[in-house]
Formats: structure tokens, sequence, C-alpha cells
């Protein structure tokens, strides 16, 4: 289990060492990119809510 445990490890070390990292650029880019994309995609249901709740109140009023 041990043997296993270490080689695992190794090859966990060395598929690290393939990755490409992004820059630091890059990363703030994506960043906020997904920032963005959250509160966009918040403030979309944040309407949707509204509206439905304001027909619901009016159906069941």
């Amino acid at each position: 289990m041990l043997k296993k445990t270490i080689t695992f490890l190794k090859e966990v070390r060395l598929e690290m060492g393939k990755v490409n990292w992004p820059t630091k650029d890059e990363l703030f880019a994506s960043t906020w990119v997904v920032l963005l994309f959250s509160v966009i995609v918040a403030l979309g249901v944040w309407v949707f809510d509204l509206f439905f709740s304001r027909v619901l109140r009016i159906i069941l009023g």
C-alpha cells in the first residue's frame, strides 16, 4: 500500500510539471470575467424572481 502511494505521488508531481499555468494577467482577466458573469446572472435571477413573485401575488391576491 505504501509503495503504491509513493508511486502515485511521484506520478502526480511529474504531471504537475506538465501543467500550463496561467500568467498573472491571464488569471486576473479570467477572474474579472467570472465575477462579471456571476453578477449578470444574479441580476437576471433577481429580476425573474421579482417578476414572478409579483405575478403570483396578483394571481393569489
